[in-house]
């Protein structure tokens, strides 16, 4: 396994704006600990593993004191792969002296991990949000205090009445989704704000789900938290205006 060694998404696209706004995030966020773990065999790229301490994650979730995993991916499953990545963010956080591990999954969309996996491999689910999120952990002592989503997340999206889009670059895709976005709103003629989150505080404050790194939000409410294709940004514009 090696670290730092760059991005595993949009691998064959190293000249794409995606990709380099992830290197870039990437090479500030090494400064704060984060680890960028790829699974490497006969110089084949078998998959990785993106985790931190909660304290700089990029996901919505109150966990301080645990490691929180942003991605997990690997290139075939029932090869064990992703069970030696878990396993690696597992040792790393005991010898930072965690709590644990949590990560937030989403089964309905493959922009976050599906919870089987970490189920596997004894993560239990620990608390849910909107849109079929669930956060699971994996605590290194059952009598630890749960970490948990915040609650006001119908709140958070009311704020916002012009088509917005919050993002961080954490994920290559946001630059491609961005895009997308761009081109349905024009075909309709509608205005689109955008709001780079700057830091956590930001994050955790005004991100109107879990997955913080993506979201776009239109008279109140969520479009979506992943890539649309410029049809499917049309078609659901079309129904709120």
């Amino acid at each position: 396994m090696l670290e730092g060694i760059g991005s595993y998404c949009l691998r064959s696209k190293k000249k794409s704006a995606g990709y380099m706004n992830k290197s870039s995030w990437l090479n500030d966020r090494f400064e704060e600990g984060l680890k960028y773990v790829q699974l490497i065999e006969n110089q084949k790229q078998l998959g990785f593993i993106e985790y931190t301490e909660a304290e700089f994650s990029s996901r919505v979730v109150h966990a301080d004191g645990y490691l929180v995993i942003h991605c997990l991916w690997v290139s075939e499953v029932g090869k064990g792969y992703g069970t030696q990545l878990i396993n690696k963010c597992l040792d790393d956080a005991r010898k930072l002296s965690k709590k644990g591990v949590v990560v937030v999954t989403n089964s309905k969309t493959s922009w976050a991990p599906s919870k089987d996996i970490f189920l596997n491999n004894h993560f239990a689910v620990v608390d849910t949000a909107p849109y079929d999120f669930e956060l699971l952990a994996y605590k290194f002592n059952n009598e630890t205090v749960n970490p948990y989503f915040p609650h006001d997340w119908s709140e958070r999206t009311k704020k916002f009445n012009n088509l917005t889009i919050l993002r961080s670059f954490q994920c290559p895709y946001v630059e491609i989704a961005t895009e997308n976005m761009m081109a349905g709103a024009n075909k309709l003629g509608i205005d689109l704000d955008i709001i780079d989150i700057k830091n956590r505080q930001e994050l955790m404050a005004i991100s109107p789900t879990p997955y913080g790194i993506f979201s776009v939000i239109f008279k109140g409410q969520l479009i979506t938290f992943h890539r649309l294709t410029v049809h499917s940004v049309v078609k659901k514009l079309k129904e709120l205006m």
